[in-house]
């Protein structure tokens, strides 16, 4: 059974500009990691005018940086996850996570549902 990724894209706040909303299977997996008070992906990096998000997946692993404690990223440590592609699979995987917070699970996509989400969210955010 696959897990399910659902991209929104959060208004400004009072302290950071626009920002990405990650669920999977319905939980808001970067605010459980980074807990109170901190931050998700920032949409422009996460979702960029030309279409090259972070998140699209290829066959060779990236690192991408998915959120920070309220201390900032360079005191505590960022979230951050593996993301690859196999086939008809994409997985994220190996977290790295600010420092005292829970590692995450592998999660394990639907490849073309998971293309699918990020292409709709690029368009969202155009």
């Amino acid at each position: 059974m696959f897990n399910r990724l659902d991209l929104d894209v959060l208004p400004p706040g009072p302290r950071w500009p626009a920002r990405l909303r990650l669920r999977v299977d319905g939980e808001d997996v970067v605010a459980e990691a980074v807990g109170e008070g901190g931050r998700g992906p920032l949409a422009d990096e996460a979702l960029p005018a030309d279409g090259r998000s972070p998140l699209r997946a290829a066959a060779e692993g990236r690192r991408v940086v998915l959120g920070e404690p309220a201390c900032t990223g360079g005191c505590c440590g960022r979230l951050s996850v593996l993301v690859r592609r196999h086939d008809g699979l994409v997985e994220w995987s190996d977290w790295q996570v600010p420092a005292g917070q829970v590692r995450p699970p592998a999660f394990h996509f639907d490849a073309e549902e998971y293309d699918a989400e990020v292409t709709r969210a690029l368009a969202a955010r155009r």
